[in-house]
């Protein structure tokens, strides 16, 4: 399951996010700022790695959050 998106807060604030889900339990997470993902269980590990190491595709993730979004 994968949720992302982003919400603007009273003071004009953006908040985005990208979150994956596996079984009900969070799995990965995306942080923009360091265009890495955050493995939240240990078997997403693997994944991380993988992702990680797509900088392109991170970049992409970055720009979609921050200017589509």
């Amino acid at each position: 399951q994968q949720m992302y998106g982003c919400e603007l807060s009273s003071d004009g604030r953006k908040r985005v996010f990208f979150q994956d889900s596996y079984d009900g339990r969070d799995f990965t997470a995306f942080d923009k700022e360091t265009l890495t993902w955050t493995a939240a269980d240990p078997q997403a590990q693997v994944t991380k790695r993988k992702w990680d190491d797509d900088l392109a595709y991170n970049q992409y993730m970055k720009s979609y959050l921050e200017e589509i979004c």
